[in-house]
């Protein structure tokens, strides 16, 4: 649904005068949230007096989904079948008419408070994150380790502090989203390979603190997601970084040959573990060179 009010009451206060917002909202078996989620975002834009939209991506739901995001008024379209997270999002996306666009969940555990002040902050930036905190209390105790672990791995990689590395609320500017799109996969790591996209190309990304709430109906990650991650953070950084992977590595296999090579020298005896562990290091750090200039023909403008 497009909407436009008249009297910008709460414009100034934000200052997104001027500004206009595509909202996002995957869906797949909410029937108990995407109602009152899409409700929730009326009633916090519509006194903003700027053009908006609603759009929801149904990812082929079993249940009554579909059907209560049509009652709701709001754009609805539909994977038809189960595709994933991040497919219903790049088909928002492309629907979204407006530069600035937002995603939020459909499952109530992002308040849609946060998007006038954050859309505010994105006048300056390219993309505005949700930061849950540290600590996240309504995430499960058995992935919180899991996420400690990824966003701590991931920071070292991207040379920056990324605070939530897989928030699902986020404002952007989609003119700065859409060369990455071909780089977007379909399921859950979407907002990690966002996060990732933005952080190791220099691109203006900013946190900011909001509460996180308790999830409405059952969550959709399973454990093994975690792995996929891990796998995923390892795959973009080296598309985006890669001598930050290989170096490291490289130096680790050399090191690792030095201090046999001595311990050879003063046992009269060359080994072929030695040999190896050099010509390893230097195996790694050529493919980090290919790598990187593949990643700079992949990504020059």
């Amino acid at each position: 649904m497009d909407g436009t009010a008249t009297l910008p009451r709460d414009a100034a206060v934000h200052d997104v005068t001027g500004m206009s917002l595509s909202v996002v909202i995957p869906a797949y078996n909410e029937e108990g949230a995407v109602r009152h989620t899409v409700e929730d975002i009326r009633a916090e834009l519509e006194p903003l007096g700027i053009p908006y939209e609603i759009i929801v991506i149904d990812d082929g739901s079993t249940d009554r989904t579909l059907e209560i995001a049509r009652e709701t008024g709001a754009i609805v379209d539909s994977n038809q079948v189960n595709t994933g997270y991040g497919a219903s999002l790049k088909r928002g996306i492309r629907l979204a008419q407006y530069e600035y666009v937002a995603i939020i969940d459909a499952d109530g555990t992002y308040p849609a408070r946060y998007l006038p002040p954050m859309l505010a902050m994105c006048r300056n930036q390219d993309m505005v994150v949700g930061d849950r905190g540290a600590a996240m209390k309504n995430v499960p105790m058995i992935r919180k380790p899991a996420k400690w672990i990824l966003n701590t791995f991931a920071s070292f990689l991207a040379e920056r502090r990324l605070n939530d590395l897989n928030s699902g609320l986020r404002v952007f500017r989609k003119s700065e989203l859409v060369p990455f799109i071909p780089l977007l996969p379909q399921k859950f790591s979407f907002t990690t390979t966002i996060t990732l996209c933005m952080s190791c190309n220099g691109k203006r990304m900013i946190y900011t603190p909001i509460q996180y709430g308790k999830r409405v109906g059952k969550s959709k990650i399973r454990p093994v997601d975690f792995i996929n991650f891990i796998i995923l953070v390892l795959r973009m950084t080296t598309l985006f970084n890669p001598l930050r992977v290989f170096i490291p590595f490289g130096l680790v296999l050399m090191g690792l040959g030095a201090v046999k090579f001595i311990y050879d020298i003063w046992m009269d005896n060359l080994s072929e573990t030695t040999i190896f562990a050099f010509l390893s290091a230097l195996i790694i750090w050529s493919l980090g060179l290919i790598a990187d200039m593949i990643s700079r023909l992949h990504l020059r403008p």
